[in-house]
């Protein structure tokens, strides 16, 4: 009955991490290790099989993915190292809250606009040899390409992060049985 529930909770704990994966603010894949370390805690470290092991990598790699695609869509937008650091900036201070106070959303959508902004601002800041209008045309590509590489790389952090509570249920299911 205890493992029941523990795993019942752990499951749950799991499928807030998978949420965690794309939206911004919820711990994504570390929810996700972290129950699967106490479900191996309360099994015993000898339960771990191969299919954990592939989980640990699975979810390590997803972190990289989110980055990867993040960069890989600034490059084919065109941005630079400065719009690449005003959206990580934008990201910090939209999370905080150090934008402007918004009437609704507060951090959740200081997290969705603060990368915008701020790849828009960094992007604009670093071409500054170029007229207004064409300067303007380019921060936006910059900041629209950070943006849409984010969100595919959340995506498939979330794809990885679902398969690998998908292989822990396959793997432990009954609970208490072992692995």
């Amino acid at each position: 009955m205890y493992l029941t529930i523990l795993y019942s909770v752990l499951i749950a704990a799991m499928l807030v991490g998978v949420v965690g994966a794309v939206v911004p603010g919820i711990p994504g894949p570390s929810l996700i290790l972290a129950a699967i370390l106490i479900w191996v805690l309360v099994q015993g470290f000898g339960s771990i099989g191969w299919p954990l092991v592939a989980i640990f990598v699975i979810l390590i790699l997803s972190a990289g993915v989110e980055f990867l695609a993040t960069y890989l869509g600034a490059k084919r937008a065109g941005a630079s190292k400065w719009g690449q650091a005003g959206a990580i900036l934008g990201l910090v201070l939209g999370f905080f809250g150090l934008l402007p106070a918004l009437p609704f959303g507060g951090p959740l959508l200081g997290i969705l606009i603060g990368p915008i902004l701020g790849a828009f601002i960094g992007e604009f800041l670093y071409r500054r040899d170029l007229k207004p209008d064409p300067r303007i045309k380019v921060a936006f590509k910059a900041s629209v390409g950070i943006v849409v590489g984010s969100l595919i790389g959340n995506l498939i952090e979330a794809l990885l992060a679902l398969a690998s509570v998908v292989i822990f249920v396959v793997s432990t299911w009954p609970p208490g049985a072992g692995i």
